[in-house]
């Protein structure tokens, strides 16, 4: 398991019991001994919190971390299954593709990675808006970064606030937006690409098989996919995986 998926598993943990206590923030701190900026990063789910807080935080709320085990990578085929079962239309909507279409206006760039191949039907994770952009567009971008009150990942820190929006500056090229996450792939010129349509709307895309070639976690992913097809043909759902969570102190083991 990924330090970012137990984060975020961990994050939505400790959201979710503080609000079935019916607690703000400041008071689950209160009653922690910890500040209300601790509560907050746990809860962003951004980074890694240490098991001390995590277990500190839980004891606040009658509760105590238990462990569990699942087979490697389980989550992927289960998530995958899920998205199979989800309406496109739904999938985009939740994304919020359509906004930050809208939004990024006259831009140049083509939807790619992950984004691209959502669009192609293939039922993968998307975490963020991906796009192809042209270097020689950058200043426009960084400007459009500016007017949506975007924050770059600062990777040292694992969290959004990087001071350096442009996409010449080192870093990964990723930022957070009033619209939502956006992530873009620089290239000297933009691809060659295809037109799909859902719900009416007109999507410039990486071709599938060009996404595959040029990202190492999309292909990855669809052979995963194809795989799981080709052992299970009948599409039967995955095992549920076993996670770790919280459970009541003194509960039996």
């Amino acid at each position: 398991m990924s330090d970012s998926r137990l984060a975020s598993q961990i994050a939505a943990v400790l959201r979710g019991e503080r609000s079935a206590h019916l607690l703000s923030q400041q008071a689950l701190a209160d009653l922690a001994g910890v500040s209300q900026s601790a509560v907050a990063r746990v809860e962003r789910g951004d980074r890694l919190p240490s098991i001390p807080l995590v277990e500190r935080l839980l004891a606040a709320l009658d509760l105590q971390l238990a462990v569990g085990v699942e087979p490697l990578d389980s989550h992927l085929d289960a998530r995958m299954a899920e998205l199979t079962a989800r309406p496109l239309a739904d999938r985009i909507d939740d994304l919020g593709l359509d906004r930050m279409i809208d939004r990024l206006g006259d831009l140049p760039h083509l939807l790619a990675g992950s984004t691209a191949a959502l669009l192609q039907g293939a039922p993968l994770p998307v975490e963020a808006v991906e796009i192809a952009l042209r270097w020689r567009d950058s200043a426009r971008f960084t400007a459009w970064l500016e007017a949506a009150d975007g924050q770059r990942w600062n990777a040292r820190w694992e969290e959004f606030g990087g001071l350096h929006l442009e996409p010449e500056e080192p870093g990964e090229h990723r930022w957070r937006t009033r619209y939502g996450e956006i992530r873009a792939q620089l290239c000297d010129e933009l691809p060659e690409s295809i037109e799909v349509r859902h719900g009416g709307r007109s999507y410039p895309v990486v071709p599938l098989l060009q996404v595959e070639l040029t990202d190492p976690r999309a292909a990855d992913l669809l052979r995963r996919h194809r795989q799981r097809q080709a052992d299970d043909p009948a599409g039967d759902p995955p095992r549920a995986p076993r996670a770790a969570g919280a459970r009541r102190a003194g509960s039996a083991g």
